[in-house]
């Protein structure tokens, strides 16, 4: 019996002494698993898993597919026909899809034939470019293609000569559009404004196409905000996620169904926003995705009809990690993807009937037994007004209470994205505390999963109550023995970019070492080269021109980080990439330039083919390199 338990205790051991932290080679060896589908006869789950090259910087990927009650991956060669094309309509006649359409001359070689290689753009109003890209003339159309032995026609443009995007600019993609249960109407998200309307505006709208007839019909007239995501019940019903003001794209995001008698907002009692959803089998109701609490996580409502009786919506599922796509239904299951700050994505089966959450793709699970996981850890903070706020904390794998940690305040972008339990392979919490670093993560006034008032706390006071929710953050955990007072670092991106340089005026030497990637610097010139006016107006009030417009002018003069560059004291990495048109990399050469003229130590890391995120292999991999170097020599 001794020798036994010798036995297992030193298996223990072993085990333990085989597990390291997290490398940033380990965290590129893991593989990215996305959904395709469940198989048409619903007993398979059909997907892909994405490895990176660190090398050549390349990506590849293989497609593999699992019985949803369980076992080993087969890989397959193709999808093939395995998974229903969603582009075909119920009958089998008809295939829909998009391509780009020309329709203006913006070129100056165009204009111009004899200055043939001139590189000149002629613009006549603000709609000249987008997230990443110059507008050229060339539109996203939905096209009708006739199926004849399984080919494609040439197809028929549903917008003829509109100079509109389906999908949409410049996230959209094929959930802009798709068929009517029955095969007769075609529905597409469209924002059908030109030039300088579009930038001030989020006023999308659905339009259904009968093919029957060929006339289109807007169905969301008068419904001014973002209109998206139409999808049909089995029952022909038509749901989709609607925002109410024009302007503001974080608005509440309801569910509306549009049934044989009219329309109702399945959600409007519901104290949240809702990121994704997914039809029932039998129509009767609707599974969606939204932030509760610190977490995304599945919840129900109901489909009444249109009765008296008011929806009901339910959650379904609770736990520290995030559930997010809903990928399908067979039968009593649901496929959904899961991840949580140690993990990442993979995908799961839920049963509607017992509530059981199961493992279904375990691409990473081998990775993971050599790595030493970090302690994920919920605190509530009281704030300087007296309200409780969700902070989540990740210590180091090997963390030691006896001991004293460098420590780093994560603020995060949006500014009114939520921060639950995602996996991110750049900002990856997991691999700080795995360097080392205890992580702050607050969720601040303005993110979703705290209702409907918290989430829009932060429109309009941009550098008010948040900056002083992010210091109550800090200096409640700092409060412990464990937490290095002298050694606290603050990090952000885009809108946490901006927290990171407004903290930098304001923080009275708590930090002693600051990171800012694509940050708003300066409101003023923000509000003059980014490319969705309405975002400004709506969160900062207006026009910084506006001198009898009180809420923009507290806005542009008391939030403004380029006004308190006095007060910067404190070494900084900055981050931009050129290709940034939402924040202008003007904006991270003008804190970069500060910085160096104060003398005070910085860096600037620039990526000239990257836009507001880092998407190539080998970019993303100096940018971590590079972000734990600052972390090593200044913290």
């Amino acid at each position: 019996m001794k020798k036994f338990l010798s036995i297992s205790l030193l298996l223990f051991v072993h085990v333990l002494s085989a597990q390291t932290p997290l490398t940033i080679d380990k965290l590129w060896s893991l593989g990215r698993v996305s959904p395709v589908g469940i198989t048409k006869d619903g007993q398979s789950l059909v997907y892909k898993v994405s490895r990176t090259n660190v090398k050549t910087g390349k990506n590849a990927s293989e497609i593999f597919t699992v019985s949803l009650k369980g076992g080993e991956a087969v890989k397959l060669d193709s999808v093939g026909s395995l998974v229903a094309d969603r582009m075909i309509s119920a009958d089998g006649k008809y295939k829909i899809g998009h391509q780009s359409v020309k329709l203006d001359t913006v070129l100056g070689k165009e204009i111009y034939p004899e200055a043939s290689s001139t590189s000149a753009q002629v613009y006549d109003d603000l709609h000249h470019r987008h997230w990443d890209s110059w507008e050229d003339g060339e539109y996203n159309h939905v096209f009708l293609y006739n199926l004849v032995n399984g080919k494609a026609d040439a197809g028929k443009d549903l917008m003829p000569k509109e100079k509109y995007d389906t999908p949409t600019m410049p996230m959209g993609d094929e959930s802009d559009y798709t068929w009517s249960a029955d095969g007769k109407t075609i529905v597409y998200v469209c924002k059908k404004k030109f030039g300088t309307d579009y930038v001030l505006s989020t006023n999308t709208d659905l339009y259904s196409y009968d093919v029957a007839s060929g006339s289109t019909t807007n169905l969301t007239q008068g419904m001014m905000g973002y209109d998206t995501d139409p999808a049909f019940s089995a029952n022909n019903d038509l749901a989709w996620l609607s925002m109410a003001r024009d302007g503001y794209e974080a608005d509440k995001n309801d569910i509306y169904v549009k049934g044989k008698n009219g329309i109702i907002n399945l959600t409007a009692k519901w104290d949240g926003t809702v990121k994704s959803f997914r039809w029932s089998a039998d129509g009767k109701k609707i599974y969606f995705i939204a932030a509760v609490g610190g977490t995304n996580q599945l919840l129900e409502v109901d489909y009444p009809g249109l009765t008296k009786k008011m929806p009901v919506v339910s959650p379904l599922a609770s736990g520290m990690f995030d559930l997010n796509d809903i990928v399908g239904q067979a039968e009593d299951l649901l496929v959904l993807s899961r991840t949580d700050m140690n993990h990442a994505t993979e995908l799961y089966t839920f049963s509607l009937k017992t509530k059981a959450l199961v493992q279904l793709t375990k691409v990473n699970d081998e990775a993971y037994k050599s790595v030493a996981m970090s302690k994920t850890e919920k605190r509530m903070v009281t704030t300087t007004d007296g309200k409780q706020m969700l902070v989540w904390l990740v210590y180091p794998p090997d963390f030691d209470p006896t001991k004293k940690y460098p420590t780093l305040l994560y603020c995060q972008g949006g500014p009114q994205s939520s921060l639950t339990q995602f996996y991110s392979f750049r900002w990856n919490f997991q691999l700080m505390a795995a360097n080392g670093y205890i992580v702050v993560a607050p969720n601040r006034r303005g993110m979703p999963g705290h209702g409907v008032e918290w989430n829009e706390a932060i429109s309009k006071d941009w550098g008010g109550q948040v900056m002083r929710d992010y210091l109550s953050a800090i200096d409640d955990v700092s409060k412990e023995s464990y937490v290095d007072k002298s050694r606290l670092g603050c990090i952000g991106a885009s809108y946490g970019g901006y927290s990171v340089f407004n903290l930098a005026g304001i923080h009275n030497k708590r930090f002693k070492s600051f990171i800012a990637h694509a940050g708003v610097f300066d409101l003023r010139s923000m509000y003059g080269t980014t490319e969705e006016i309405f975002f400004c107006n709506f969160d900062m009030g207006g026009a910084y021109w506006e001198k009898d417009n009180a809420v923009a002018q507290k806005s542009y003069n008391e939030f403004n980080p380029i006004d308190r560059v006095g007060n910067w004291d404190t070494p900084m990495l900055v981050i931009h990439g050129g290709l940034d048109y939402r924040v202008p990399e003007s904006q991270g050469f003008q804190a970069y330039t500060a910085l160096q003229l104060r003398g005070i130590k910085s860096r600037l890391l620039y990526f000239p083919d990257e836009n507001h995120w880092i998407l190539k292999p080998h970019n993303a991999l100096v940018w971590q390199k590079e972000f734990y170097r600052w972390l090593k020599e200044t913290l």
